[in-house]
């Protein structure tokens, strides 16, 4: 009898069960959140350089574009040589990083400790955010005349263009971070005998702070776009100027030239918020395993 109970329930299976019994391997790689073999993931990943790279090798060596349009890559070649001959790539790239690392950091130390205190403390939260929510949505482009007038046409300007740019935008995330901590999770800590100051530097700021520096992460690519802004408006250096002085003298290929670096920098940066991160916050690392 137990022969046939056994038999029986191999044979009454749905087919829904059957069917994920016999699914290949392979196919792992296509279910919702299931890791891939990392050679597979790194040959993806050149891939996703490679086409678009003979996309536009293909359609600007055939003619079929306009090489004012869509100069091609041996034209780009020589208009980074003419820039780097004239010696002015390397240091609008310098100033550009400089711009960059200074805006986005003055945003950070003021945005990071700020959104910490709305996401906590409800008073922060009345005191600070309708009026951050208001100037977030005022477009910074409509602020660089105003800027002008405050801080000139200097590097000060294009710094304050983006702090503002970031400023008000990461303090309200980093609020919805703030505010994502668990309520279980302070109310053990206080069961445990914790007072305000333990619960805001041993148990809110480890939790937020991968999140904050996904943040940071989300941020600096929307600082790079507000310095674009800053450089190409009353600016005689930085990438942005090149690419609109290149522009103003029909260089297509400079203006390439320009894009590309930005591009570089643009994932240089994400690529050292990735390898950071781990080193930064462990923890976050073994609660995703």
């Amino acid at each position: 009898m137990a022969t046939q109970v056994q038999s029986g329930t191999t044979a009454d299976r749905p087919a829904f069960s059957r069917t994920i019994v016999r699914r290949r391997p392979s196919a792992r790689i296509f279910q919702i959140g299931s890791d891939i073999p990392r050679p597979l993931y790194f040959t993806i990943v050149l891939l996703s350089f490679a086409v678009p790279i003979w996309a536009w090798c293909h359609y600007s060596y055939s003619g079929n574009i306009d090489s004012f349009i869509l100069p091609t890559p041996t034209d780009v070649w020589h208009g980074y040589q003419r820039m780097m001959s004239a010696g002015v790539l390397v240091p609008d790239a310098k100033i550009s990083i400089y711009r960059i690392g200074m805006g986005f950091l003055l945003s950070a130390v003021l945005a990071i400790p700020l959104g910490i205190l709305m996401g906590s403390y409800k008073i922060a939260e009345a005191a600070h955010e309708p009026f951050v929510g208001f100037v977030r949505y005022i477009p910074v482009p409509a602020l660089v005349p105003l800027i002008m007038i405050i801080a000139g046409i200097e590097d000060q300007a294009k710094i304050l263009l983006i702090f503002i740019g970031t400023y008000f935008q990461m303090v309200l995330v980093v609020a919805d971070v703030t505010r994502k901590v668990p309520r279980e999770l302070l109310n053990a800590a206080r069961t445990l005998g914790a007072n305000s100051w333990h619960l805001m530097f041993n148990v809110i700021m480890p939790a937020t702070l991968p999140g904050i520096i996904d943040t940071c992460r989300t941020m600096i690519g929307w600082a790079w776009t507000y310095l674009m802004i800053a450089e190409v408006v009353a600016c005689d250096s930085g990438l942005g100027y090149a690419i609109a002085n290149a522009q103003r003298h029909t260089r297509t290929n400079e203006v390439y030239v320009g894009i590309l670096v930005l591009g570089i920098l643009g994932l240089l940066t994400d690529m050292f918020f990735k390898i950071v991160t781990p080193k930064l916050v462990p923890w976050a690392e073994s609660q995703k395993a």
